[in-house]
């Protein structure tokens, strides 16, 4: 089972000068330390508007900053937005690409489509439509990076005309496609697709068998037709990470910190309402901890004490994980860097995952990556034949576009109007 780390840069209120600065270059060294222990992927998502629990509005620019400062660690857009209002999907292609080429290929691809009001209604992306724009710029996009040259498109949401999109990825013929899931649904949709499973949404390891089995079981089904121009099998899940000797001080350091994480996705997501500006997430959070506290004193204490939820001693952890691992989860990924948790302590928890946690599960790595190659390959073979590819062009039939000022000078355009197409 691989590893990773997952960000959403949080910073709660109040905010004060040169917080951000230090939000992201706390982070940078984080991913340098994941890095050096051998943790097997960075994870950071992009959101637009979401103060306080997501300041990570250009993921493609902190990755490209860490790929720099790092040597083996996979660099994922966990996820990056591909509708096209949020993202032209040529340009999600080019970035793609210029990630892949400048971290000498460690780039995860992983796509979504958003499910809050503040980033959709920002962009102007019906509700009704996000799903079938989704789908839309997904295959697209995997067709620009694979294919030389594109030949263009025209499409329900977006058009365009044949181009040849460079850079090319390192990795052929695109680098990993994921989704982001928060439910059993995606899950399956993901399957259908080809694409790997990141889901984000917290799930006690033995319900997660239900969702595992799910999902594989759709990968070797004929129900899988790739939406990209490989498949990517594989299903990644969430938990916290707060690691200490003393497992009272661990959850001390880690449990406020994962639950404003999960405060905060329910108000901006479900329950709540946001007033651009002004809306204090973090005093609405701890007002009603401490509320809950006064209430029952235990609860908290108790919620992810022992091997629960990934908040304990080395040992606690172990436990935890091999129960991910025995229902055949692929990748565990961890929120650390949530609410309040300092710097320091993120980076004494990794350190003390990479000594005491994570060889017991490296020794076994690879002989559940072959045996996972070997059992898959038949169906993978088969889902591949079922691609339904866009069509390449022949030499012949790729267009020519003369330079405006030729077109011009031979009275072919107008220079007053979009140049033809």
């Amino acid at each position: 089972m691989k590893f990773g780390i997952f960000y959403e840069h949080q910073l709660p209120k109040p905010w004060g000068e040169g917080k951000e600065l230090k939000l992201f270059q706390d982070a940078l060294e984080q991913v340098e330390l994941a890095d050096r222990i051998g943790i097997d992927y960075a994870w950071e998502v992009e959101h637009h508007f979401l103060e306080e629990y997501s300041h990570s509005s250009a993921p493609e620019i902190f990755l490209a900053a860490a790929s720099q400062r790092t040597k083996n660690i996979r660099l994922g857009h966990g996820i990056r937005q591909v509708i096209t209002n949020y993202n032209h999907p040529v340009r999600t292609a080019e970035c793609i690409a210029t990630l892949d080429l400048v971290s000498n290929g460690r780039v995860e691809f992983g796509t979504g489509e958003s499910s809050a009001i503040l980033e959709l209604g920002g962009f102007d992306i019906p509700v009704a439509s996000k799903r079938e724009q989704y789908l839309e710029a997904t295959e697209q996009i995997a067709n620009m990076l694979a294919m030389d040259p594109y030949p263009g498109y025209q499409g329900k949401y977006f058009d365009m005309p044949c181009r040849n999109v460079v850079p090319k990825s390192v990795q052929k013929p695109h680098p990993p496609l994921w989704v982001a899931c928060s439910n059993r649904e995606t899950i399956k949709m993901a399957a259908r697709l080809g694409i790997g499973a990141l889901t984000f949404a917290f799930v006690d390891p033995l319900d997660a068998k239900h969702w595992v089995d799910e999902y594989y079981s759709i990968i070797k089904s004929d129900q899988c037709v790739p939406i990209g121009h490989s498949i990517n099998p594989n299903i990644c899940m969430v938990t916290s990470l707060s690691l200490h000797e003393d497992r009272q001080e661990a959850v001390d350091r880690g449990l406020e910190g994962f639950e404003f994480f999960g405060f905060a996705l329910g108000s901006l997501y479900g329950f709540g309402e946001h007033k651009p500006g002004r809306t204090n997430l973090f005093e609405q959070f701890r007002a009603v901890r401490e509320q809950r506290l006064e209430e029952n004193p235990i609860d908290i204490s108790r919620a992810l004490a022992a091997e629960r939820g990934g908040i304990g001693t080395p040992e606690d952890m172990r436990k935890h994980l091999r129960k991910f691992e025995e229902v055949g989860v692929d990748q565990v990924t961890f929120i650390q860097q949530a609410g309040m948790n300092k710097h320091e302590r993120i980076c004494e928890s990794l350190a003390l995952f990479g000594q005491e946690v994570l060889p017991e599960f490296k020794e076994r790595e690879v002989a559940r990556e072959t045996k996972k190659a070997e059992e898959l390959a038949p169906y993978i073979d088969a889902a591949m034949q079922r691609k339904k590819y866009i069509e390449p062009l022949a030499d012949k039939d790729i267009p020519v576009f003369p330079a405006l000022g030729r077109s011009i000078v031979e009275g072919e355009a107008d220079p007053n109007k979009v140049a033809d197409s």
